[in-house]
């Protein structure tokens, strides 16, 4: 006679242990926004030392969202197979490698025209490509090849583990501490202040970032795996095919949620890119200064973006709420054109905006779109988002360079902030597209689900 055993059921993972884990997979994505915004603040130091245009620094960050207009697609659907704990290791080595390319560029060998040339050497005669440039553009790919897809994972990730529970809150929390990085980084000229001598110093402490990155990616996999034989992880999701119509099937809403991240961000981070310079040039501040009010963006972010996901977790109106954050967006980058209020004035309000909108948008893509397609359409989402971003770059340095801008002619950045305020009509139009859809009958209940 057999006896057959009854195995009991798991328990879910205890609260405690989900908060555990979000904050150490967080600290992947610190080490990620510390290299992705350690370019910044050293955009004068590059300019004097390897004078490099206004250009030039666009193209180190724009190059950095070249790859994303496909990988992060591609690094939905590897996350979507693979699982997050996988992919976030394996893109968070990319990251660090990208890191130590752009740090040691000025004496990693390369290969240009057909020859073996060390950077080191180069004959100033050299005047086609600066082959510094062409190697530290090659560490920001490289960079950029995992940063994205990284930060779709991890938010998959958490997606996972906090879907019905606080989403909104946990997506605050995760960004918080990711932006603790890019505060650290933009902050750096006055806490790594002696650093900033030699335009290579400040890159290598974007290596010991990127190996924090690598060592939250490690910590999260063994995590996992530990709750795995301990906690009931639900059902893994059946992703073997891919069925490509499906991309164009995720609904208005997520469409619009696309389109607002595009305008939203290809106004913030192409606006950070050249703030630090922008302040010194056209304000007189430090580059110390200009730099802390750069991060106030973050600062603010900080504190009030796990604030605003409780909110929205509590009472819902998620598109309203982005439709507040975009309004709020508009006239900062006028304010700063065109008169001599304080720069805390629209640095604060666009800090509340950056608070606002992220803390609401992301999670809200959970709540549209099907559990088993969520890594493809964060992926998307984010390669859509990357191709506003590399676009952006290139088109706000190309307009300070045709406009002559500099601390001699510091009119010379109207043109950009004229380019940075119609982005922010535009995304003003989407969150109220995106309302309208929420209000009627397909709406997914983001105006109206709460924790």
């Amino acid at each position: 006679m057999q006896t057959t055993t009854v195995r009991q059921p798991l328990p879910p993972p205890p609260r405690a242990f989900r908060w555990i884990v979000l904050v150490l997979i967080s600290l992947a994505m610190f080490g990620n926004y510390y290299i992705y915004d350690c370019i910044s603040p050293l955009a004068d130091v590059l300019a004097l030392q390897l004078k490099f245009s206004d250009s030039d620094i666009g193209i180190l960050q724009a190059i950095y969202s070249f790859p994303n207009i496909i990988m992060v697609l591609v690094g939905g659907f590897i996350i979507d197979r693979l699982g997050t704990k996988k992919s976030t290791l394996i893109f968070a080595v990319l990251c660090l490698l990208g890191a130590v390319i752009t740090a040691s560029s000025a004496t990693l060998p390369m290969i240009v025209a057909g020859k073996f040339v060390s950077t080191t050497f180069m004959p100033a005669s050299f005047g086609v490509v600066d082959p510094t440039l062409i190697m530290m553009a090659a560490g920001r790919l490289v960079f950029g090849l995992g940063a994205e897809s990284l930060i779709v994972a991890v938010t998959t990730a958490i997606a996972k583990w906090f879907k019905g529970k606080e989403l909104s809150f946990a997506f605050g929390i995760n960004l918080t501490i990711a932006r603790l990085g890019s505060f650290a980084a933009l902050n750096s000229p006055t806490w790594a202040k002696h650093y900033y001598e030699n335009w290579q110093m400040p890159l290598l402490i974007s290596v010991a970032a990127g190996v924090v990155c690598v060592a939250g990616a490690v910590i999260y996999w063994v995590l996992e795996d530990s709750a795995a034989k301990k906690y009931d992880m639900g059902v893994a999701n059946e992703t073997d095919k891919v069925v490509w119509k499906d991309l164009l099937n995720l609904g208005t809403s997520y469409w619009y949620i696309v389109a607002l991240c595009i305008t939203f961000y290809s106004g913030i981070f192409p606006f950070q890119t050249f703030a630090v310079k922008f302040f010194m040039d056209a304000h007189g501040t430090t580059r110390e200064f200009g730099g802390f009010l750069s991060s106030i963006l973050t600062l603010f972010a900080m504190i009030a973006t796990p604030l605003f996901g409780l909110m929205v977790d509590k009472i819902g109106k998620r598109s309203l709420f982005m439709m507040f954050g975009s309004v709020l967006l508009i006239p900062v980058y006028l304010i700063m054109a065109y008169t001599h209020v304080s720069l805390y004035v629209p640095m604060a309000m666009m800090g509340i905006a950056f608070s606002l909108i992220p803390a609401i948008m992301w999670p809200s893509v959970a709540y549209i779109v099907d559990q088993s397609k969520l890594g493809t359409a964060y992926g998307l989402m984010t390669m859509i988002q990357n191709i506003g971003l590399m676009g952006f770059n290139l088109v706000i340095g190309w307009a300070n360079d045709t406009s002559g801008a500099g601390a001699a002619n510091p009119g010379g950045y109207t043109l950009g902030m004229l380019i940075f305020s119609v982005l922010g009509f535009v995304g003003l139009l989407f969150a109220f597209l995106l309302r309208r859809s929420e209000m009627g009958p397909h709406a997914h209940g983001l105006e109206t689900i709460r924790a």
